[in-house]
Protein backbone atom coordinates (compact mmCIF):
# COMPACT_ATOMS: atom_id res chain seq x y z
CA UNK A 1 0.00 0.00 0.00
CA UNK A 2 1.18 3.61 -0.77
CA UNK A 3 0.81 5.04 2.82
CA UNK A 4 4.52 4.03 4.04
CA UNK A 5 6.53 3.03 0.71
CA UNK A 6 7.47 7.07 0.28
CA UNK A 7 8.86 9.84 2.47
CA UNK A 8 7.77 13.21 0.45
CA UNK A 9 7.21 16.91 0.89
CA UNK A 10 4.32 16.95 3.27
CA UNK A 11 0.99 18.15 1.54
CA UNK A 12 2.19 16.84 -1.99
CA UNK A 13 3.48 13.20 -2.14
CA UNK A 14 2.03 11.57 -5.02
CA UNK A 15 2.03 7.95 -4.49
CA UNK A 16 4.81 6.87 -7.15
CA UNK A 17 6.28 8.76 -4.75
CA UNK A 18 6.17 10.85 -3.17
CA UNK A 19 7.14 5.37 -1.91
CA UNK A 20 7.65 6.36 3.64
CA UNK A 21 10.71 5.90 3.59
CA UNK A 22 17.60 1.73 -1.69
CA UNK A 23 18.24 2.31 -5.28
CA UNK A 24 19.80 -0.46 -7.20
CA UNK A 25 21.12 -1.35 -10.08
CA UNK A 26 19.31 -1.82 -13.81
CA UNK A 27 16.83 -5.19 -13.39
CA UNK A 28 18.12 -8.36 -15.12
CA UNK A 29 16.58 -9.40 -18.03
CA UNK A 30 13.40 -10.52 -17.55
CA UNK A 31 13.24 -13.88 -18.32
CA UNK A 32 15.69 -14.76 -16.68
CA UNK A 33 14.47 -13.26 -13.20
CA UNK A 34 10.80 -14.69 -13.65
CA UNK A 35 12.54 -18.25 -13.95
CA UNK A 36 12.71 -17.80 -9.88
CA UNK A 37 11.58 -15.78 -6.95
CA UNK A 38 14.38 -12.55 -7.07
CA UNK A 39 16.21 -12.37 -4.15
CA UNK A 40 17.21 -9.06 -2.73
CA UNK A 41 20.70 -9.33 -3.33
CA UNK A 42 19.39 -10.30 -7.24
CA UNK A 43 17.84 -7.33 -7.60
CA UNK A 44 20.28 -4.91 -6.20
CA UNK A 45 23.16 -6.38 -8.54
CA UNK A 46 21.27 -7.48 -11.85
CA UNK A 47 22.83 -4.78 -14.59
CA UNK A 48 20.61 -4.40 -17.79
CA UNK A 49 22.52 -4.93 -20.80
CA UNK A 50 23.95 -1.77 -22.03
CA UNK A 51 23.16 0.18 -19.22
CA UNK A 52 26.33 0.51 -16.57
CA UNK A 53 25.18 2.11 -13.96
CA UNK A 54 28.23 3.77 -12.09
CA UNK A 55 28.06 2.78 -8.25
CA UNK A 56 30.72 3.44 -5.23
CA UNK A 57 32.35 6.29 -6.01
CA UNK A 58 30.31 8.82 -7.17
CA UNK A 59 32.61 11.88 -7.71
CA UNK A 60 34.66 9.36 -10.20
CA UNK A 61 31.06 9.39 -11.99
CA UNK A 62 30.96 12.69 -11.96
CA UNK A 63 34.47 13.67 -13.02
CA UNK A 64 34.03 11.07 -15.78
CA UNK A 65 30.85 13.41 -16.96
CA UNK A 66 32.64 16.25 -17.24
CA UNK A 67 35.41 14.85 -19.16
CA UNK A 68 33.00 13.11 -21.68
CA UNK A 69 31.07 15.86 -21.57
CA UNK A 70 28.13 14.28 -20.56
CA UNK A 71 25.56 14.78 -18.22
CA UNK A 72 24.86 13.10 -14.95
CA UNK A 73 21.55 10.48 -14.63
CA UNK A 74 21.12 9.89 -10.80
CA UNK A 75 18.86 7.55 -9.94
CA UNK A 76 18.00 7.01 -5.88
CA UNK A 77 15.61 4.35 -5.11
CA UNK A 78 14.93 1.34 -2.92
CA UNK A 79 14.69 -2.62 -4.02
CA UNK A 80 11.58 -2.79 -1.74
CA UNK A 81 9.33 0.44 -3.06
CA UNK A 82 6.79 -0.48 -5.58
CA UNK A 83 6.98 2.78 -7.19
CA UNK A 84 10.85 1.86 -7.55
CA UNK A 85 9.93 -1.24 -9.39
CA UNK A 86 7.93 0.27 -11.04
CA UNK A 87 10.37 2.44 -12.70
CA UNK A 88 12.47 -0.35 -13.47
CA UNK A 89 9.55 -2.47 -15.09
CA UNK A 90 8.12 0.21 -17.49
CA UNK A 91 11.10 2.61 -18.42
CA UNK A 92 14.88 1.66 -17.67
CA UNK A 93 13.95 -1.64 -19.48
CA UNK A 94 12.93 0.33 -22.67
CA UNK A 95 15.08 -0.12 -25.58
CA UNK A 96 15.21 3.72 -25.80
CA UNK A 97 16.29 3.91 -22.52
CA UNK A 98 18.89 1.73 -22.87
CA UNK A 99 20.15 3.78 -25.67
CA UNK A 100 20.20 6.81 -24.65
CA UNK A 101 21.80 5.99 -21.38
CA UNK A 102 25.18 5.33 -23.71
CA UNK A 103 24.54 9.90 -23.78
CA UNK A 104 24.79 10.13 -20.35
CA UNK A 105 26.54 8.99 -16.80
CA UNK A 106 23.98 6.78 -14.76
CA UNK A 107 24.73 6.53 -11.08
CA UNK A 108 22.45 4.58 -8.85
CA UNK A 109 22.57 5.30 -4.82
CA UNK A 110 21.38 2.54 -2.37
CA UNK A 111 19.66 3.35 0.51
CA UNK A 112 21.17 0.39 2.18
CA UNK A 113 25.09 0.86 0.93
CA UNK A 114 28.34 2.45 2.41
CA UNK A 115 27.72 6.29 2.84
CA UNK A 116 24.04 6.33 0.81
CA UNK A 117 22.79 8.24 3.65
CA UNK A 118 25.67 10.79 3.45
CA UNK A 119 25.59 11.42 -0.30
CA UNK A 120 21.40 11.46 -0.14
CA UNK A 121 22.06 14.18 2.06
CA UNK A 122 24.61 15.70 -0.29
CA UNK A 123 22.26 15.83 -3.27
CA UNK A 124 18.80 16.76 -1.33
CA UNK A 125 16.96 13.34 -1.73
CA UNK A 126 14.90 11.95 0.29
CA UNK A 127 11.52 10.18 -1.57
CA UNK A 128 12.06 7.00 -3.07
CA UNK A 129 12.36 7.33 -6.42
CA UNK A 130 14.18 10.44 -7.18
CA UNK A 131 15.72 10.74 -10.52
CA UNK A 132 17.96 14.02 -11.35
CA UNK A 133 19.46 15.27 -14.34
CA UNK A 134 22.65 16.90 -13.92
CA UNK A 135 25.04 19.11 -16.51
CA UNK A 136 28.39 17.75 -17.17
CA UNK A 137 29.53 20.67 -14.80
CA UNK A 138 27.63 19.16 -11.84
CA UNK A 139 24.86 21.52 -12.13
CA UNK A 140 21.51 19.89 -11.39
CA UNK A 141 19.49 20.86 -14.68
CA UNK A 142 16.24 18.92 -13.59
CA UNK A 143 14.39 16.15 -11.21
CA UNK A 144 12.36 13.93 -13.04
CA UNK A 145 8.76 12.65 -12.39
CA UNK A 146 8.81 8.90 -12.15
CA UNK A 147 4.54 8.66 -11.66
CA UNK A 148 4.15 9.65 -15.44
CA UNK A 149 3.79 6.99 -18.48
CA UNK A 150 7.06 5.89 -20.04
CA UNK A 151 6.26 7.85 -23.42
CA UNK A 152 6.00 11.16 -21.41
CA UNK A 153 9.19 10.41 -19.31
CA UNK A 154 11.27 9.44 -22.31
CA UNK A 155 10.21 13.10 -23.88
CA UNK A 156 11.35 14.90 -20.29
CA UNK A 157 14.49 13.00 -20.43
CA UNK A 158 14.91 14.35 -23.90
CA UNK A 159 14.00 17.45 -23.30
CA UNK A 160 15.61 17.78 -19.98
CA UNK A 161 19.43 16.29 -22.32
CA UNK A 162 19.01 19.05 -24.84
CA UNK A 163 18.32 21.84 -22.56
CA UNK A 164 21.63 23.50 -20.74
CA UNK A 165 19.55 25.85 -18.01
CA UNK A 166 18.46 24.37 -15.08
CA UNK A 167 15.06 24.47 -13.84
CA UNK A 168 15.45 27.07 -11.24
CA UNK A 169 16.69 29.41 -13.98
CA UNK A 170 13.32 28.43 -15.82
CA UNK A 171 11.21 28.86 -12.93
CA UNK A 172 12.68 32.23 -11.72
CA UNK A 173 12.12 33.64 -15.41
CA UNK A 174 8.32 32.18 -15.53
CA UNK A 175 7.34 33.63 -11.65
CA UNK A 176 8.39 37.09 -13.05
CA UNK A 177 6.05 37.81 -15.76
CA UNK A 178 8.65 38.39 -18.84
CA UNK A 179 8.75 35.58 -21.35
CA UNK A 180 11.99 36.35 -21.66
CA UNK A 181 15.21 37.56 -20.03
CA UNK A 182 18.49 38.69 -21.60
CA UNK A 183 17.98 37.52 -24.88
CA UNK A 184 16.33 34.49 -23.68
CA UNK A 185 12.65 33.56 -24.69
CA UNK A 186 10.80 30.73 -23.04
CA UNK A 187 9.61 28.05 -25.07
CA UNK A 188 6.79 25.72 -25.33
CA UNK A 189 9.12 23.47 -23.61
CA UNK A 190 10.46 25.29 -20.96
CA UNK A 191 7.07 25.67 -19.77
CA UNK A 192 6.35 21.77 -20.10
CA UNK A 193 9.02 20.99 -18.43
CA UNK A 194 8.07 23.32 -15.46
CA UNK A 195 4.40 21.35 -15.71
CA UNK A 196 6.53 18.12 -15.37
CA UNK A 197 8.98 19.00 -12.80
CA UNK A 198 8.94 16.62 -10.13
CA UNK A 199 7.89 18.77 -7.02
CA UNK A 200 7.18 16.26 -4.70
CA UNK A 201 10.79 15.35 -4.78
CA UNK A 202 12.06 18.89 -4.80
CA UNK A 203 12.67 18.44 -1.14
CA UNK A 204 11.90 22.39 -1.13
CA UNK A 205 14.71 23.70 -3.05
CA UNK A 206 13.23 25.52 -5.51
CA UNK A 207 10.51 26.28 -3.86
CA UNK A 208 9.07 25.66 0.43
CA UNK A 209 5.90 23.41 0.83
CA UNK A 210 4.03 26.00 2.13
CA UNK A 211 4.39 28.45 -0.90
CA UNK A 212 4.17 25.07 -3.57
CA UNK A 213 0.02 25.84 -4.45
CA UNK A 214 0.48 29.59 -5.22
CA UNK A 215 3.58 29.28 -6.86
CA UNK A 216 1.95 26.41 -9.12
CA UNK A 217 -0.94 28.57 -9.65
CA UNK A 218 1.12 31.65 -11.12
CA UNK A 219 2.73 29.20 -12.85
CA UNK A 220 -0.30 28.14 -14.74
CA UNK A 221 -1.80 32.12 -14.94
CA UNK A 222 1.46 33.24 -16.78
CA UNK A 223 1.95 30.25 -18.82
CA UNK A 224 0.98 31.48 -22.53
CA UNK A 225 -2.40 31.65 -23.75
CA UNK A 226 -1.45 29.21 -27.06
CA UNK A 227 -0.07 26.18 -24.14
CA UNK A 228 -3.35 25.50 -22.43
CA UNK A 229 -2.66 22.18 -21.87
CA UNK A 230 0.26 23.10 -19.82
CA UNK A 231 -1.27 25.45 -17.90
CA UNK A 232 -3.96 22.97 -17.45
CA UNK A 233 -1.77 20.80 -15.79
CA UNK A 234 -0.13 23.56 -13.63
CA UNK A 235 -3.51 24.61 -12.29
CA UNK A 236 -4.49 20.90 -11.17
CA UNK A 237 -1.36 20.23 -9.43
CA UNK A 238 -1.48 23.86 -7.59
CA UNK A 239 -5.19 22.59 -6.75
CA UNK A 240 -3.90 19.08 -5.49
CA UNK A 241 -1.00 20.94 -3.68
CA UNK A 242 -3.64 23.13 -1.63
CA UNK A 243 -6.13 20.34 -1.13
CA UNK A 244 -2.87 18.59 0.46
CA UNK A 245 -1.56 20.85 2.65
CA UNK A 246 -0.96 20.51 6.23
CA UNK A 247 -4.27 21.95 7.76
CA UNK A 248 -6.00 22.39 4.85
CA UNK A 249 -9.79 22.68 4.63
CA UNK A 250 -12.31 22.63 2.32
CA UNK A 251 -12.99 26.00 0.36
CA UNK A 252 -16.01 25.87 -2.25
CA UNK A 253 -14.66 27.40 -5.62
CA UNK A 254 -16.85 27.86 -8.50
CA UNK A 255 -13.82 28.96 -10.76
CA UNK A 256 -11.29 25.77 -9.92
CA UNK A 257 -14.67 23.42 -10.21
CA UNK A 258 -15.00 24.15 -13.63
CA UNK A 259 -11.75 24.69 -14.20
CA UNK A 260 -11.44 20.85 -12.75
CA UNK A 261 -14.08 19.59 -14.73
CA UNK A 262 -12.55 20.95 -17.94
CA UNK A 263 -9.76 18.71 -17.38
CA UNK A 264 -11.78 14.72 -16.15
CA UNK A 265 -14.61 15.63 -19.29
CA UNK A 266 -11.58 16.17 -21.67
CA UNK A 267 -9.95 12.97 -22.28
CA UNK A 268 -6.80 13.87 -23.64
CA UNK A 269 -6.33 16.36 -20.71
CA UNK A 270 -7.41 13.77 -17.99
CA UNK A 271 -5.23 10.88 -20.23
CA UNK A 272 -2.23 13.37 -19.75
CA UNK A 273 -3.12 14.30 -16.33
CA UNK A 274 -3.50 10.22 -15.05
CA UNK A 275 -1.43 10.78 -12.21
CA UNK A 276 -3.05 13.56 -10.33
CA UNK A 277 -6.40 12.04 -11.29
CA UNK A 278 -5.79 8.82 -9.61
CA UNK A 279 -3.43 9.84 -6.54
CA UNK A 280 -5.88 13.04 -5.70
CA UNK A 281 -9.80 12.82 -6.34
CA UNK A 282 -11.19 12.57 -3.13
CA UNK A 283 -8.64 15.33 -2.18
CA UNK A 284 -9.56 17.83 -4.86
CA UNK A 285 -13.12 17.36 -5.08
CA UNK A 286 -13.29 17.42 -1.31
CA UNK A 287 -11.43 20.68 -1.07
CA UNK A 288 -13.00 22.72 -3.41
CA UNK A 289 -16.97 21.41 -3.01
CA UNK A 290 -19.24 21.48 -0.39
CA UNK A 291 -20.57 17.76 0.95
CA UNK A 292 -23.73 16.26 -0.52
CA UNK A 293 -23.80 19.63 -2.94
CA UNK A 294 -24.41 19.85 -6.37
CA UNK A 295 -21.58 20.97 -7.32
CA UNK A 296 -19.82 18.00 -5.97
CA UNK A 297 -22.06 15.51 -7.19
CA UNK A 298 -21.16 16.66 -10.59
CA UNK A 299 -17.22 17.22 -10.14
CA UNK A 300 -17.91 13.11 -8.41
CA UNK A 301 -19.72 11.87 -11.53
CA UNK A 302 -17.27 13.39 -14.16
CA UNK A 303 -14.23 12.47 -12.29
CA UNK A 304 -15.39 8.65 -11.85
CA UNK A 305 -16.08 8.52 -15.65
CA UNK A 306 -12.70 9.67 -16.40
CA UNK A 307 -11.15 7.18 -14.38
CA UNK A 308 -13.63 4.49 -15.39
CA UNK A 309 -11.99 5.77 -19.10
CA UNK A 310 -8.55 4.93 -17.52
CA UNK A 311 -9.17 1.67 -15.80
CA UNK A 312 -9.98 0.61 -19.57
CA UNK A 313 -6.84 2.10 -20.93
CA UNK A 314 -4.35 -0.50 -22.32
CA UNK A 315 -1.98 2.24 -22.86
CA UNK A 316 -1.88 2.60 -19.09
CA UNK A 317 0.33 0.48 -17.14
CA UNK A 318 -1.43 -2.17 -14.61
CA UNK A 319 -0.56 -0.78 -11.65
CA UNK A 320 -1.88 2.59 -12.79
CA UNK A 321 -4.77 1.02 -14.14
CA UNK A 322 -5.46 -0.33 -10.51
CA UNK A 323 -5.10 3.19 -9.08
CA UNK A 324 -7.29 4.15 -11.12
CA UNK A 325 -10.08 1.75 -9.90
CA UNK A 326 -8.92 2.61 -6.38
CA UNK A 327 -9.83 5.84 -7.31
CA UNK A 328 -13.50 5.10 -8.04
CA UNK A 329 -13.79 3.55 -4.80
CA UNK A 330 -12.60 6.54 -3.55
CA UNK A 331 -14.96 8.63 -4.97
CA UNK A 332 -18.06 6.04 -4.38
CA UNK A 333 -17.37 6.49 -0.34
CA UNK A 334 -16.42 10.46 -0.35
CA UNK A 335 -20.06 11.06 0.88
CA UNK A 336 -21.35 7.81 1.99
CA UNK A 337 -20.97 5.52 4.73
CA UNK A 338 -22.96 2.93 2.93
CA UNK A 339 -21.86 -0.05 1.42
CA UNK A 340 -20.40 -0.21 -1.86
CA UNK A 341 -22.66 -1.19 -4.64
CA UNK A 342 -21.43 -4.89 -4.98
CA UNK A 343 -20.92 -4.31 -9.03
CA UNK A 344 -18.55 -2.06 -8.08
CA UNK A 345 -16.96 -4.63 -5.58
CA UNK A 346 -17.23 -7.32 -8.24
CA UNK A 347 -15.18 -4.83 -10.62
CA UNK A 348 -11.97 -3.90 -8.20
CA UNK A 349 -12.06 -8.24 -7.71
CA UNK A 350 -11.97 -8.65 -11.47
CA UNK A 351 -9.56 -6.02 -11.87
CA UNK A 352 -7.07 -7.36 -9.10
CA UNK A 353 -7.63 -10.89 -9.92
CA UNK A 354 -6.70 -10.25 -14.10
CA UNK A 355 -3.21 -7.93 -12.73
CA UNK A 356 -2.17 -11.06 -10.59
CA UNK A 357 -2.89 -13.20 -13.38
CA UNK A 358 -0.90 -11.26 -16.13
CA UNK A 359 1.82 -9.82 -14.03
CA UNK A 360 5.26 -12.20 -14.09
CA UNK A 361 8.21 -9.51 -14.21
CA UNK A 362 9.20 -9.71 -10.54
CA UNK A 363 9.70 -5.91 -10.59
CA UNK A 364 6.33 -5.04 -12.31
CA UNK A 365 4.85 -7.18 -9.77
CA UNK A 366 5.95 -5.55 -6.50
CA UNK A 367 4.01 -2.34 -7.76
CA UNK A 368 0.97 -4.52 -9.17
CA UNK A 369 0.08 -6.61 -6.11
CA UNK A 370 0.75 -3.36 -3.53
CA UNK A 371 -1.52 -1.38 -5.92
CA UNK A 372 -4.27 -4.18 -5.95
CA UNK A 373 -3.77 -4.82 -2.23
CA UNK A 374 -4.66 -1.03 -1.89
CA UNK A 375 -7.28 -1.24 -4.06
CA UNK A 376 -8.86 -4.47 -2.10
CA UNK A 377 -8.19 -2.33 1.06
CA UNK A 378 -9.91 0.50 -0.14
CA UNK A 379 -13.47 -1.27 -1.30
CA UNK A 380 -13.70 -2.83 2.15
CA UNK A 381 -12.52 -6.33 0.79
CA UNK A 382 -9.78 -6.63 3.79
CA UNK A 383 -9.40 -10.48 3.92
CA UNK A 384 -9.18 -10.71 0.59
CA UNK A 385 -6.53 -8.09 0.14
CA UNK A 386 -4.97 -10.47 2.77
CA UNK A 387 -5.21 -13.26 0.66
CA UNK A 388 -3.55 -11.47 -2.07
CA UNK A 389 -0.54 -10.26 0.18
CA UNK A 390 0.48 -13.64 1.97
CA UNK A 391 0.38 -15.53 -1.42
CA UNK A 392 2.88 -13.20 -2.41
CA UNK A 393 5.35 -13.29 0.43
CA UNK A 394 7.21 -16.11 -1.06
CA UNK A 395 7.74 -14.53 -4.54
CA UNK A 396 8.71 -11.31 -3.78
CA UNK A 397 12.00 -10.28 -3.55
CA UNK A 398 11.04 -7.85 -0.26
CA UNK A 399 8.39 -9.80 1.16
CA UNK A 400 8.57 -7.97 4.16
CA UNK A 401 7.12 -5.11 2.41
CA UNK A 402 3.60 -6.40 1.86
CA UNK A 403 4.15 -7.72 5.52
CA UNK A 404 3.46 -4.17 6.74
CA UNK A 405 0.31 -4.02 4.51
CA UNK A 406 -0.63 -6.92 6.76
CA UNK A 407 -0.05 -5.60 9.63
CA UNK A 408 -2.13 -1.97 8.54
CA UNK A 409 -5.25 -4.31 7.50
CA UNK A 410 -4.88 -5.83 11.14
CA UNK A 411 -4.78 -2.45 12.67
CA UNK A 412 -8.02 -1.70 10.14
CA UNK A 413 -9.96 -4.60 11.69
CA UNK A 414 -8.51 -3.94 15.52
CA UNK A 415 -6.74 -6.90 15.43
CA UNK A 416 -3.67 -5.42 17.79
CA UNK A 417 -2.00 -8.52 18.40
CA UNK A 418 -1.97 -9.42 14.44
CA UNK A 419 -0.65 -6.06 13.61
CA UNK A 420 2.02 -6.62 16.25
CA UNK A 421 2.51 -9.91 15.14
CA UNK A 422 3.21 -8.82 11.29
CA UNK A 423 5.03 -5.61 12.41
CA UNK A 424 7.80 -8.13 14.28
CA UNK A 425 8.05 -10.26 11.27
CA UNK A 426 8.37 -7.58 8.75
CA UNK A 427 11.16 -6.06 10.90
CA UNK A 428 12.92 -9.60 11.14
CA UNK A 429 12.63 -10.40 7.76
CA UNK A 430 14.39 -6.98 6.58
CA UNK A 431 17.45 -6.92 4.46
CA UNK A 432 19.70 -4.10 4.76
CA UNK A 433 21.37 -1.62 7.08
CA UNK A 434 18.88 1.38 6.59
CA UNK A 435 15.86 -1.10 5.29
CA UNK A 436 16.33 -2.90 8.85
CA UNK A 437 16.74 0.65 11.00
CA UNK A 438 13.54 2.20 9.09
CA UNK A 439 11.70 -0.91 9.90
CA UNK A 440 12.71 -1.57 12.93
CA UNK A 441 11.59 1.81 14.24
CA UNK A 442 8.51 0.95 12.39
CA UNK A 443 7.83 -1.93 15.03
CA UNK A 444 9.14 0.01 17.75
CA UNK A 445 6.49 2.64 16.99
CA UNK A 446 3.76 0.69 16.56
CA UNK A 447 4.80 -1.26 19.74
CA UNK A 448 4.32 2.17 21.42
CA UNK A 449 0.91 2.74 19.70
CA UNK A 450 -0.94 -0.63 20.12
CA UNK A 451 0.82 -2.31 23.05
CA UNK A 452 2.01 0.96 25.79
CA UNK A 453 1.78 -1.11 28.44
CA UNK A 454 4.23 -3.66 27.55
CA UNK A 455 7.59 -1.87 28.84
CA UNK A 456 9.57 -4.87 27.79
CA UNK A 457 8.84 -5.14 24.58
CA UNK A 458 9.42 -1.35 23.71
CA UNK A 459 12.56 -1.89 25.62
CA UNK A 460 13.97 -4.67 23.56
CA UNK A 461 12.69 -3.60 20.40
CA UNK A 462 14.40 -0.28 20.33
CA UNK A 463 17.56 -2.16 22.09
CA UNK A 464 17.94 -4.26 18.94
CA UNK A 465 17.53 -1.26 16.29
CA UNK A 466 20.10 0.77 18.14
CA UNK A 467 22.73 -2.56 18.65
CA UNK A 468 23.06 -2.72 14.97
CA UNK A 469 24.28 0.55 14.39
CA UNK A 470 27.33 1.34 12.12
CA UNK A 471 29.03 3.63 14.69
CA UNK A 472 30.15 5.30 11.70
CA UNK A 473 29.61 9.21 10.37
CA UNK A 474 28.14 7.95 7.34
CA UNK A 475 25.44 5.90 9.05
CA UNK A 476 23.51 9.48 11.03
CA UNK A 477 22.37 11.47 7.53
CA UNK A 478 18.94 11.56 5.68
CA UNK A 479 16.53 8.66 6.78
CA UNK A 480 18.21 6.93 9.12
CA UNK A 481 18.89 10.08 11.17
CA UNK A 482 14.62 10.70 10.35
CA UNK A 483 13.98 7.86 11.26
CA UNK A 484 16.19 8.00 14.94
CA UNK A 485 13.96 11.31 15.55
CA UNK A 486 10.59 9.84 15.09
CA UNK A 487 11.70 6.86 17.57
CA UNK A 488 13.04 9.35 20.06
CA UNK A 489 10.28 11.69 19.76
CA UNK A 490 7.58 8.64 20.28
CA UNK A 491 10.14 7.03 23.00
CA UNK A 492 10.56 10.47 24.86
CA UNK A 493 6.53 10.84 25.17
CA UNK A 494 5.78 7.37 26.14
CA UNK A 495 8.71 7.21 28.86
CA UNK A 496 7.05 10.04 30.93
CA UNK A 497 5.24 7.71 32.65
CA UNK A 498 7.23 6.46 35.67
CA UNK A 499 7.03 3.30 35.38
CA UNK A 500 8.84 3.85 31.87
CA UNK A 501 11.14 6.14 33.01
CA UNK A 502 14.11 3.29 33.72
CA UNK A 503 13.59 1.61 30.69
CA UNK A 504 13.75 4.85 28.31
CA UNK A 505 17.16 5.94 30.31
CA UNK A 506 18.72 2.61 29.54
CA UNK A 507 17.34 2.89 25.91
CA UNK A 508 19.12 6.20 26.09
CA UNK A 509 22.28 5.15 27.96
CA UNK A 510 23.00 2.25 25.41
CA UNK A 511 22.53 5.04 21.99
CA UNK A 512 24.90 7.53 24.33
CA UNK A 513 27.49 4.07 23.95
CA UNK A 514 26.66 4.41 20.32
CA UNK A 515 27.37 8.38 20.02
CA UNK A 516 30.81 8.14 22.04
CA UNK A 517 32.52 6.15 19.49
CA UNK A 518 31.99 8.66 16.91
CA UNK A 519 34.87 11.12 16.19
CA UNK A 520 34.50 14.11 18.77
CA UNK A 521 34.46 16.76 16.25
CA UNK A 522 32.55 15.18 13.89
CA UNK A 523 28.52 16.76 13.01
CA UNK A 524 27.11 13.61 13.16
CA UNK A 525 28.23 12.42 16.52
CA UNK A 526 26.10 15.70 17.58
CA UNK A 527 23.22 14.74 15.74
CA UNK A 528 23.60 11.04 16.79
CA UNK A 529 23.02 12.17 20.65
CA UNK A 530 20.11 14.69 20.09
CA UNK A 531 18.06 11.52 17.75
CA UNK A 532 16.88 9.88 21.15
CA UNK A 533 16.52 13.41 23.21
CA UNK A 534 14.31 15.42 21.43
CA UNK A 535 14.71 18.74 23.31
CA UNK A 536 18.65 18.34 22.54
CA UNK A 537 20.03 20.68 19.91
CA UNK A 538 23.08 19.27 17.99
CA UNK A 539 26.05 21.54 18.43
Amino acid sequence: MTSHHLTLPIGFALALAACSPAPESSPPKAAAAAAAPASASAASTGEHAGIAWREGNVDAAFASARAEGKPVFLYWGAIWCPPCNQVKATIFNRQDFIDRARFFVPVYLDGDTPSAQRLGARFNVSGYPTMILFAPDGRELTRLPGEVDAEQYMRLLALGMSGARPVKDTLAVALSGSTSRAGWKLSADDWRMLAYYSWLTDEQQLVSTRELPSTLKKLAQNCPTDQSATASRLELKAIAAAATAKGAKPIPDADATARVLAVVTDAKLARENFDTLTEYPNEIVGFITLANSPERARLAAAWTAALDRLVADQTLSTADRLAAIKGVVSLARLDSKGALPPALLDRVRDQVTHADNATTDPYARQAVIDAAADALTEAGLLDESDALLKSELARSHSPYYFMVDLAENAKKRGDKTDALRWYARSYAAAEGPATRLQWGVRYVNALIDLSPQDTAAIEQAAQSVIGELDPVPDTFYERNLRGLDRMGQRLSAWGKEPARAAALARVRAQMSDVCAKLPAGDPARAKCSAALRPHAVPA
